[in-house]
């Protein structure tokens, strides 16, 4: 397997600072959740069309990937499927163009389980998978919100059954709000998950609170454990929420810690 981390968790460094700390600290990617003040990746100046090749260049020089573009289409409103589709869109020229596999998208908006409406997200993934096939890239279907529930992700994939979807597997989300173990989720996912996302946290006070990677009491030990002896070749990704959670610890803490910890947990 290989480790990145997301943008999502340094919101304040600029992009040099972002690529020569992931490759100083020997990271095999980045995964790209907005950069500085801009979440909205297509309109970042650095990745516009004639800045692209100068981009490649650097990463190619500093020996580093970009998996996964994560996106902030929200593929369950009903009444925005137009908007959704085009962010969507626009997230899926810059990953053929950044030659990127995955683009994440969403089909709930919060980590924990809401009211969405699986048919809705299962008509704009129809919508947007033969665009996705046409660009060479991946549409990733998170596991947050209802789409948490293994079962039901399962159930989507399956209906679906598209060369171009896949499931990223969040594996905080299963596990906080369905109270899944490792084992079921990766039991029913695993032939679709393509790219991890791990983060670890604690209930107090009956609210999550984030930790550090390790520091908490999701199994994220096990979920290692399990993707090396599944000999998994994609990617596992430090979701550091600290964009959303200013008060979380600095990432030029938590990213060097994670790589460590995480190293620390192969088999």
């Amino acid at each position: 397997m290989k480790f990145a981390f997301s943008t999502l968790g340094c919101p304040d460094w600029l992009w040099e600072e972002i690529i020569t700390t992931a490759s100083d600290l020997g990271y095999d990617g980045i995964e790209l959740r907005g950069i500085g003040s801009e979440i909205y990746l297509p309109h970042v100046e650095i990745f516009s069309p004639e800045n692209l090749p100068a981009v490649k260049a650097r990463l190619n020089s500093l020996r580093l990937e970009i998996p996964c573009l994560a996106s902030g289409a929200l593929l369950f409103v009903p009444g925005k499927k137009a908007e959704a589709r085009k962010e969507a869109a626009d997230y899926l020229a810059l990953a053929e163009s950044l030659e990127t596999p995955y683009v994440r998208v969403l089909g709930d908006a919060q980590p924990e389980p809401g009211t969405a409406d699986a048919s809705i997200v299962e008509e704009n993934l129809k919508e947007l998978l033969p665009l996705a096939a046409e660009k060479k890239v991946t549409l990733l279907l998170e596991t947050n919100g209802i789409f948490a529930d293994s079962q039901k992700m399962t159930n989507i994939m399956e209906k679906i059954d598209h060369p171009n979807l896949a499931v990223l597997w969040d594996v905080h989300h299963p596990f906080r709000y369905f109270h899944e173990s490792v084992h079921e989720t990766y039991a029913r996912l695993n032939p679709w998950i393509k790219h991890v996302h791990i983060k670890d946290s604690v209930i107090k006070d009956g609210r999550v609170q984030y930790r550090m990677f390790g520091c908490g009491d999701v199994p994220v030990a096990d979920v290692i454990r399990k993707l090396s002896y599944g000999d998994f070749q994609g990617y596992v990704v430090l979701e550091w929420v600290k964009r959303w959670y200013m008060d979380l610890e600095e990432p030029s803490i938590v990213i060097p810690h994670f790589l460590n910890a995480v190293k620390n947990m192969l088999p």
